[in-house]
């Protein structure tokens, strides 16, 4: 069940914030992305099971990033990471293929349920 993922968030805190919460939980981090377009080249780098990204980057956001990870592999699995009151965004994400969201501030239990209920 241990999924490869891979972390994109342009706030270093988040992601080692998310990175230490997945390793406590089995979970093995293997890269990780400040921005979309990094996001895109470590995809196709690292083919990682699963993607938690952050919706609001500079350079390329989260769901130019998603869309362009998508194109890479169709089959790509993607968490999408948002603060509260990015309702729209949140909906154009899943219309974009993302296969959950997480709201930040996060709680440790809910970035493991969403990472579960995704790679199964």
């Amino acid at each position: 069940m241990a999924g490869k993922i891979l972390i994109v968030d342009d706030a270093a805190f988040m992601r080692m914030m998310i990175k230490d919460v997945l390793t406590k939980n089995g979970f093995e981090v293997i890269g990780e992305a400040e921005n979309g377009k990094i996001a895109i080249e470590r995809y196709k780098e690292l083919n990682p099971d699963l993607v938690i990204m952050d919706i609001t980057m500079p350079e390329m956001n989260g769901i130019d990033a998603l869309k362009g990870i998508k194109a890479a592999n169709s089959a790509a699995k993607v968490v999408m990471c948002s603060a509260m009151g990015q309702q729209a965004m949140v909906i154009e994400a899943i219309q974009s293929g993302a296969k959950d969201f997480i709201v930040k501030p996060f709680q440790a239990d809910r970035v493991c349920e969403a990472v579960r209920k995704v790679l199964g």
